[in-house]
């Protein structure tokens, strides 16, 4: 009896894997493209498991690798790939979003699909910019990871600016799950991180270069070893040698209601709401806390009210009741135009007031970045015309306020408001001038429901954070509430969607980091520095 040879299947290694990757086609390019992308959310918050990107990102150094033999130098071909990567990680990233049209599913529930599916392909056009920008840079070799840091890092910034911007979930973060890694913000910021997280992701897909093409393959996955360490050398120095310490005679309440969206934005539940926040504020619904008479500083959420505050005078009645003389609310609210006649008001304000012991209004911030398709729509008069509405459902939109800017408040350091996702820009989160002591973000995560959005959100504020060398106040409906040192040490916190109280002192302000002397600066010097190597590298080759 003869038996036939049976034929071993080949082991595989890293340099088959790269192989079989390089040589995809179709519409399995796209499908490992967009797994990787998906896959590389998991380095964000909730999950923190940021080791996964040097899995992920090699894949897509050996898909652009693949791209050469494609038309125009294979830039198209390397477009597609970075766009089905982008779309992957923005549809993992942002599914929550689909949430928020399911608030009132009876008017919006059609929209989930879109929802759910067009703003992960829009963003990702700027990771396919950021996929071609590498290839026209690309090289053989270690250089061709500091090409796709460079074009990521580009796109990206692009991402925070252009049509309004929207830089949620930027590469960087993935650096900031550990503290110790994110004190690294205070020098370098999210686009510093970006272009890092890049390099150290992809330095794998070197080690299974040609040894022939390449003599140490090795070496840039160890320097990417060498700055991680560094990096958490100077977090660990940087977090020991900086406790945290508080501001004498502050003592701050923030109070998370839980409040159901179809409640909060219910006129005919003003009452029940107004009761709740009163009684929750007291301390009379929970144990933290006996009464308010130690409280300096009362902060509640965005839009805290389904009415107008201020044509509201039992409301704030109600409210100076709560306060005692020298204690200070914060709130926020939606405020009508000050030339608005009485009646119905079409458009308005998302603004956060100050509110002292005695119910008079002491200073207003109006919200400056508004959210696209949630507060406005962009061509509004012509898509009401066509019957739709934004999610809030004031009709014209929300106005915009006129500038960002520091506020005074009764017994504590300056402090600069942000509404919702005013903090997740990082060049224009704080304005330069007055140096604030305090950044308080007040916020309505109710819209995201049990998701990752609010952990994201929580995140890219402590960043924030960081960068600036504040301490973070933060309210927000269903949570994630917090006070956050301006080291990102979380001081005290409630849970998302918990009904209760956070109590806790105000951190001091640090000295000005070097983000914020320098703003940008460092960013620019890695991808220039970078752009310089890899130009030298190609006219050498030439």
């Amino acid at each position: 009896m003869t038996f036939a040879p049976q034929t071993a299947m080949p082991a595989l290694t890293l340099a088959r894997l790269a192989h079989v990757t390089v040589l995809a086609f179709g519409w399995r390019r796209g499908a490992i493209a967009f797994a990787g992308g998906a896959v590389s959310v998991l380095t964000l918050a909730p999950f923190d498991l940021w080791p996964i990107g040097f899995l992920t990102f090699p894949f897509l150094v050996w898909l652009i690798d693949g791209a050469a033999a494609g038309r125009f130098g294979g830039v198209a071909a390397a477009g597609i790939v970075g766009w089905w990567f982008g779309f992957g990680y923005f549809l993992a990233g942002l599914y929550w979003i689909g949430n928020a049209v399911l608030v009132d599913a009876s008017t919006f529930g059609w929209l989930l699909p879109f929802a759910i599916l067009l703003p992960p392909a829009g963003l990702a056009l700027f990771t396919a910019l950021g996929a071609m920008i590498a290839r026209l840079l690309w090289t053989r070799g270690a250089t061709r990871v500091l090409a796709l840091a460079i074009g990521l890092t580009a796109s990206e910034w692009l991402r925070g600016w252009l049509l309004t911007g929207f830089p949620w979930n930027a590469f960087g973060y993935a650096l900031t799950g550990p503290l110790v890694l994110a004190q690294s913000a205070a020098i370098l910021g999210v686009w510093g991180l970006t272009f890092l997280a890049v390099v150290m992701f992809a330095s794998p897909a070197v080690i299974s270069d040609d040894r022939a093409e390449i003599r140490r393959p090795w070496l840039p996955m160890a320097a990417s070893l060498v700055v991680l360490i560094g990096m958490a050398g100077f977090g660990f120095a940087r977090l020991a040698a900086t406790p945290t310490t508080f501001v004498d005679g502050v003592r701050l309440r923030i109070m998370q209601p839980n409040l159901p969206q179809d409640v909060k934005f219910n006129y005919a539940a003003k009452q029940q709401v107004l009761d709740r926040y009163i009684a929750l504020s007291d301390g009379a619904t929970g144990p933290q806390s006996a009464g308010i008479r130690d409280i300096t500083h009362l902060i509640w959420p965005e839009s805290a009210f389904p009415f107008f505050l201020t044509r509201e005078p039992d409301a704030l009645a109600q409210i100076a009741a709560l306060l005692r003389p020298g204690t200070v609310l914060v709130t926020g609210a939606v405020r009508a135009p000050a030339t608005a006649a009485p009646g119905p008001v079409t458009r308005a304000y998302n603004s956060i007031y100050v509110i002292d012991g005695s119910g008079t209004i002491l200073s207003v911030y109006d919200k400056v970045h508004l959210v696209p398709f949630g507060e406005y729509l962009p061509f509004q008069s012509r898509l009401e015309r066509l019957g739709l509405m934004q999610l809030t459902k004031v009709q014209g939109g929300f106005i915009s306020g006129n500038r960002r800017r520091t506020i005074e408040i009764p017994g504590a350091p300056h402090m600069l408001p942000l509404v919702c996702y005013e903090i997740i820009f990082p060049d224009e989160a704080v304005p330069a001038g007055k140096r604030p002591g305090w950044l308080v973000n007040l916020t309505n995560d109710g819209w995201f429901g049990n998701s990752s959005g609010p952990y994201q959100h929580l995140r890219q504020a402590r960043v924030r954070a960081i960068e600036q060398g504040l301490p973070l106040v933060r309210a927000a409906n269903t949570g994630i509430s917090a006070i956050v040192d301006p080291l990102g040490r979380i001081v005290r916190a409630l849970p998302l969607g918990q009904e209760g109280l956070v109590d806790g002192g105000l951190p001091h302000r640090l000295e000005p980091t070097a983000y914020v002397r320098v703003g940008d600066g460092f960013a620019g010097f890695l991808v220039g520095a970078a752009l310089i190597l890899v130009v030298r590298r190609r006219l050498r080759k030439r």
